[in-house]
């Protein structure tokens, strides 16, 4: 049976490796610990179709090591055991190299069954994740480990990986392959930098094209069918989408209102308007605040509308949210009062209110003071007469600080005005 185009086309060697100079370009760490060739354990973080695999079987060829590759969401300890197994009947051999992918699948004992191993030296560990490992990979693992990030390669890095295989389609097939303008530029940048994802695409693209016999004629409308949706990195329950998220909110609290519609807008087309929904209602408080408290009202009347209709057109409301509060005044000042608030009653803990503020009106027998004594607000000027609220112990604490936008500052001027004239 044919390797998939994807396996035939990997590069063979550092300097073929499409992106990734950070790490292996001249002089740079990784590159630096192949050319050494003495191999430590490591980790690889990043996302699919980065280059992960292919630069862990370039340093198994580099370092003369039988490499072993193993999938975490299949493999168990017994098949560590095999390998281990198998390892001690290569004679002559430079060492093992397993190659294990996808490794925060495996649980947590499975991932202990390997640091015998490692400690032994029985095998040099290379392992990958899409998620981050240091909240997916066990510490003593990680501790054991050099963790290296892979980046998501750039669209224009991964063209002429596209061009090699469309080549290399026609050397398969012998037939000539005409490709119209823009065809490889639309599989880059439509599959998002995935190396793997774009030359799958390429293949799918001459195995739909037009065939007479003599030529393979692949379009540019070809191109864009078999690429659709497909530039969408997004996970529900990965890093991805929290990323995603921390970009939208960071966005509107910088008041750019058009990266925050380009993360909303991957938030949208992946479909969970319930999660862009969520994190504009929280933005809403904790971002705009008290500078613009209507911003509130609005913007749940969009998740709702958003909610009602659905999608496509969900998208309406939502968008009108996302660019109120980018643009919006911002203050955080509830949220750090709030915070404060918090932090006191960690150290002070639940202290007794104030004799005047309780809901009670019977003294017991030892009180030393009988009687409420609450000042009624509404019966003072302008509704309003100094007198203890806070417990004792935290007796003229301030957590709230108005913010220097016009709505909290006119709340400011007001009440310097009628607590200055009754007394304060």
């Amino acid at each position: 049976m044919t390797a998939p185009l994807a396996d035939r086309i990997r590069p063979k060697k550092l300097d073929d490796v499409v992106g990734q100079k950070d790490l292996l370009g001249e002089g740079k760490p990784l590159r630096r610990i192949i050319e050494g060739g003495r191999i430590p354990n490591m980790i690889f973080y990043g996302p699919s179709g980065v280059g992960k695999t292919t630069v862990a079987r370039i340093i198994a060829e580099n370092a003369g090591m039988t490499m072993y590759q193993m999938n975490g969401t299949s493999a168990s300890t017994a098949d560590i055991k095999q390998v281990i197994a198998d390892s001690q009947s290569l004679f002559g051999s430079n060492g093992i190299l397993l190659y294990l992918d996808e490794i925060q699948y495996m649980n947590k004992k499975q991932q202990q069954s390997l640091l015998e191993y490692i400690e032994d030296g029985s095998i040099t560990l290379i392992s990958s994740t899409t998620e981050n490992p240091y909240f997916y990979v066990y510490n003593a693992i990680i501790s054991r480990s050099t963790v290296f990030e892979f980046k998501p390669v750039m669209p224009e890095d991964v063209i002429p990986a596209v061009r090699r295989a469309f080549s290399l389609i026609a050397e398969d097939t012998g037939i000539k392959l005409r490709l119209e303008t823009g065809v490889c530029e639309h599989i880059a940048y439509g599959c998002g930098g995935d190396v793997r994802k774009s030359v799958t695409t390429a293949e799918l693209c001459a195995m739909s094209a037009d065939n007479d016999g003599t030529q393979i004629t692949v379009t540019l409308d070809t191109a864009k069918q078999l690429t659709q949706r497909s530039n969408m990195r997004y996970d529900r329950d990965g890093d991805q989408h929290y990323d995603i998220l921390s970009a939208l909110q960071k966005s509107i609290r910088g008041s750019d209102e058009n990266a925050a519609l380009h993360y909303a807008a991957r938030l949208i087309e992946a479909g969970d308007i319930i999660s862009l929904s969520r994190r504009l209602l929280v933005i809403a408080s904790e971002d705009i605040g008290l500078a613009y408290p209507q911003a509130v009202p609005i913007v749940k009347a969009c998740v709702d509308s958003a909610m009602q209709l659905g999608l496509p057109e969900a998208r309406i409301p939502l968008a009108e949210a996302v660019v109120l509060l980018a643009t919006a005044p911002k203050s955080n000042s509830a949220y750090l009062a709030m915070a404060a608030a918090l932090e006191d009653l960690k150290t002070a803990g639940s202290a007794d209110f104030p004799r005047h503020l309780q809901n009670k009106h019977f003294d017991g027998e030892n009180a030393e003071v009988r009687g409420q004594h609450y000042l009624y607000p509404h019966d003072y000027p302008d509704h309003w007469v100094e007198q203890q609220y806070l417990p004792d112990v935290l007796k003229g604490h301030v957590y709230y600080t108005f913010g220097e936008n016009k709505t909290e500052q006119a709340a400011k001027a007001y009440w310097e005005r009628i607590k200055g004239k009754n007394g304060k």
